[in-house]
């Protein structure tokens, strides 16, 4: 869609490349692509842009960079939120994941999201770990923040990299933590075991969001904040 649109602004044809891959339904409230240009790109094409790109698409920037810059691999640091509701509300149906159980307990999520930091293998909540030459991942931060009443919880993960299904693998597993279904050390032992899950589960893809992405060159909030509904 951008490639296309982009080609018609600019009366060529363009690739992009984006700073990662995310599975249908999820959502990114930043995200960055570089292409090559050898025609100026200005605020005026920004304008123009997002006229014509659908409306659950937005352009904020066009920001130079070096002939070497590379928007997926230059990339050190991506951080996810993920949205979960404990009541049925028709307005966050797609933008948050709706788990009907007002009693997860919230500390011993918030343990087991500690344990992150700890460890660097996450080969057990990989959906393919087998097509990576490395699960070692990073985790620079984790935590869990909550309404006054429990009804609305952020996830956020920050790390160098992610597996593909890492973050929806581990909150399918907070969430069992949180209705009891198993202990924070049983979680911590899918860590130490660096074995892959079998039957591995992924929570539902609407409550995720790629909220930030950080560069050695480039370091900048988010143009949008979430919607108080969100957290």
């Amino acid at each position: 869609m951008l490639e296309i649109n982009i080609g018609k602004l600019l009366n060529t044809s363009v690739t992009i490349l984006g700073c990662g891959r995310t599975d249908a339904q999820v959502h990114a409230s930043q995200y960055f692509f570089h292409l090559d240009s050898e025609q100026e790109l200005n605020d005026e094409i920004v304008f123009r842009l997002n006229k014509i790109l659908p409306e659950d698409i937005s352009v904020f920037d066009i920001i130079p960079v070096e002939n070497n810059s590379h928007a997926r691999f230059d990339a050190i640091q991506r951080t996810y939120d993920y949205f979960i509701h404990t009541f049925k509300d028709p307005f966050l149906n797609h933008f948050s994941c709706l788990y009907l159980d007002k009693g997860l307990n919230i500390v011993k999520m918030q343990q087991a999201l500690s344990l992150l930091t700890k460890h660097k293998d996450y080969r057990a909540f990989c959906k393919s770990p087998d097509k990576n030459e490395s699960t070692i991942c990073n985790i620079s931060s984790a935590g869990l923040f909550s309404d006054s009443k429990g009804d609305k919880l952020r996830i956020q993960i920050s790390s160098n990299r992610f597996l593909r299904g890492m973050i929806r693998a581990i909150i399918a597993k907070l969430l069992k933590i949180g209705t009891g279904e198993i202990s924070v050390d049983e979680f911590e032992n899918y860590l130490i075991s660096k074995k892959s899950l079998p039957n591995i589960e992924f929570a539902a893809p609407q409550g995720l969001y790629l909220s930030k992405v950080i560069y050695p060159f480039l370091d900048i909030p988010p143009r949008t904040n979430f919607s108080p509904s969100l957290l």
